[in-house]
C-alpha cells in the first residue's frame, strides 16, 4: 500500500484537538491544496471563507447544531458554491447572459466538495485531524446574513482543522463497507441495494433484534431527527435563493 493510500485509509473525523495552533505555513498549503483541485472547465465555481474571528466562530458552534468544539477548532473552514464571479464577468462583457440555475448549482456544489475533500487530504499529510460540519446548511438565512453571502453564493461544506488529542488518535476508524456492496457494474443493482442490511449487520456486528433496534435508533438520530428536517427545508430555500429573479 503507497503513502497516498495509506493516508486515506486511515484518515478519520477528528473533533477534539490539542490547544496549539497551526502553523501558517501549514494553513497555505492546504489552501493551495484546495486550489489544485480538478473543477469544471477550470472554472472554480467555489469561494473558501476562512473563518478566523472568534466571535463568529462561536455563532458557528451554536448555529450549526450546537457543537462546541466549533468555536475552538484551530482552522475553520466554509466552502461556498459560487458562481457569483462568473455570472457578473459574463454580463460585463457578453450582452446577453441567462441566469444560473439548478444545473449550474449542482456544478457548482461538486467544485466546492472536490475542494473540500483536497483540503482534508492535505490537512491529514501533516498530521492534522479534521471534521466535516454538514449543518452549514442548515439555518440558511442566518448564516447568508453571517457570512455576507450575495445570491449565487451558498455554503457547501464547513471543515474544522487541528492538530488531533493522543485519545483521538488511538480512537478506532469506524468501519466502511465493502467494495463489492457499494460498487455496481454498468448500472445499478437493486439486488445489492437490497442488501442493506446485511451491509449493516457486518459494518456494526450486530443481527436479529439488535440491529433492528440500532436501525431503529439511528433512523430517530439522524433521518427523523429535527436537524435534519431544517436541512432539507434550509436547502430548498437556498434553492429558492439561488434562482429567484434579482
Amino acid at each position: 500500500m503507497n503513502e497516498v493510500i495509506r493516508q486515506l485509509h486511515e484518515r478519520k473525523s477528528v473533533r477534539v484537538y490539542e490547544d496549539r495552533p497551526i502553523e501558517a505555513e501549514v494553513r497555505q498549503a492546504i489552501l493551495e491544496a484546495a486550489i489544485q483541485a480538478p473543477s469544471a472547465g477550470n472554472m472554480a465555481l467555489y469561494t473558501i471563507l476562512d473563518i478566523t474571528d472568534p466571535e463568529m466562530k462561536r455563532k458557528l458552534s451554536v448555529s450549526c447544531d450546537n457543537q462546541p468544539f466549533i468555536a475552538t477548532a484551530p482552522m475553520v473552514l466554509i466552502f461556498c458554491a459560487d458562481y457569483r464571479r462568473w455570472y457578473d464577468v459574463f454580463c460585463k462583457h457578453v450582452e446577453k447572459v441567462r441566469k444560473p440555475g439548478m444545473g449550474d448549482l449542482f456544478l457548482a456544489q461538486a467544485d466546492t466538495l472536490i475542494a473540500a475533500q483536497n483540503a482534508v487530504v492535505a490537512a491529514h499529510s501533516f498530521g492534522l485531524g479534521s471534521c466535516y460540519i454538514g449543518d452549514i446548511t442548515e439555518n440558511f438565512e442566518y448564516h447568508r446574513e453571517l457570512l455576507g453571502l450575495p445570491q449565487y453564493v451558498v455554503p457547501a461544506a464547513m471543515v474544522c482543522f487541528g492538530y488531533p488529542t493522543a485519545q483521538q488518535l488511538s480512537r478506532p476508524k469506524p468501519k466502511r463497507h465493502a467494495v463489492t456492496d457499494l460498487v455496481h457494474e454498468n448500472g445499478y443493482s437493486m439486488e445489492k441495494a437490497a442488501r442493506m442490511e446485511q451491509m449493516l449487520a457486518i459494518q456494526q456486528g450486530k443481527e436479529g433484534d439488535e440491529l433492528a433496534d440500532y436501525i431503529r435508533r439511528f433512523c430517530k438520530r439522524k433521518w427523523n431527527s429535527e436537524f435534519s428536517q431544517e436541512m432539507s427545508r434550509s436547502c430548498e430555500e437556498m434553492a429558492k435563493h439561488w434562482c429567484k429573479e434579482e
